[in-house]
């Protein structure tokens, strides 16, 4: 096996086949992960059956509502363009972390490559360790002691699914204890603790300009069966939607807890 450091974000993983043993990973990537965010790891000949196997190595999984689930494998949803706009007309994305209005967010997600278009259709991840360590020292004073009240927007919930949270600004990392400046996309961020409305969608939006500036961000273009994986407490991701030129089919799981 063999591992490379991505600036500004991630690590890709190369000479290792997943498929040989699913779960045989999943110690060295749980270290890699909370350190450095994001695991790339090409070249991936995987089936669902694999790939549930490799996901459920790091723990439980979760499915959040609304989405499409996978035919035959309910714990994973499609991903996928097909059908659904034309190039003219491509939908937004913002930076978000998954499921972050529930109290214990998912853990890991992971994408797996099933099909990619002939250009376009980028996964983009931030560093929000790097965003926290780099926060104006007013900023960072601002911040301090803050929470942000997470909640759901756009997926319909049962009566007793969770549908708000609150999570510190600076969240120490679940297993590391480093600090990661945690939001998600400002529509899902509907207050800060201590401030009133218009001062703290200011603050959002001043902390989610800061966590993805360009040299922030790390833009993964996918290749035929890449299998990417990473820490919801560390990064934010979005998908890059404009000049998407053809098929993009991704099946995705995602992990309920760190174990």
């Amino acid at each position: 096996m063999k591992t490379e450091v991505l600036d500004p974000v991630g690590v890709r993983i190369t000479d290792v086949s997943v498929a040989d043993d699913p779960t045989a990973l999943v110690p060295v990537l749980r270290d890699l992960l909370a350190e450095h965010g994001v695991a790339v790891l090409p070249g991936q000949m995987l089936d669902d059956d694999a790939f549930l196997a490799f996901l459920r190595g790091f723990g439980d999984l979760t499915f959040t509502e609304g989405e499409t689930p996978l035919a035959g494998y309910p714990d994973l949803n499609v991903i996928s363009n097909v059908g659904r706009w034309d190039s003219a007309t491509p939908p937004k994305s913002s930076f978000h972390v998954d499921t972050s209005y529930v109290s214990r967010p998912p853990s890991y997600t992971a994408l797996r490559a099933v099909q990619v278009p002939a250009s376009g259709g980028a996964t983009q991840f931030s560093n929000q360790y790097r965003a926290a360590e780099t926060l104006p020292a007013d900023v960072r004073e601002l911040v301090e002691g803050r929470t942000i009240t997470h909640v759901v927007t756009g997926v319909d919930l049962g009566p007793d699914e969770e549908s708000q949270a609150e999570h510190p600004v600076l969240r120490p990392h679940p297993v590391t204890g480093r600090e990661a400046l945690y939001l998600t996309t400002p529509t899902r961020c509907a207050a800060v603790s201590g401030m009133d409305q218009a001062a703290g969608d200011e603050l959002v939006a001043t902390l989610l300009a800061h966590s993805t500036r360009a040299d922030n961000v790390l833009s993964h273009a996918w290749a035929q069966d890449d299998l990417v994986i990473w820490d919801n407490a560390c990064v934010l991701h979005r998908a890059d939607h404009a000049g998407v030129v053809g098929d993009r089919v991704m099946h995705r799981g995602m992990v309920a807890d760190y174990a």
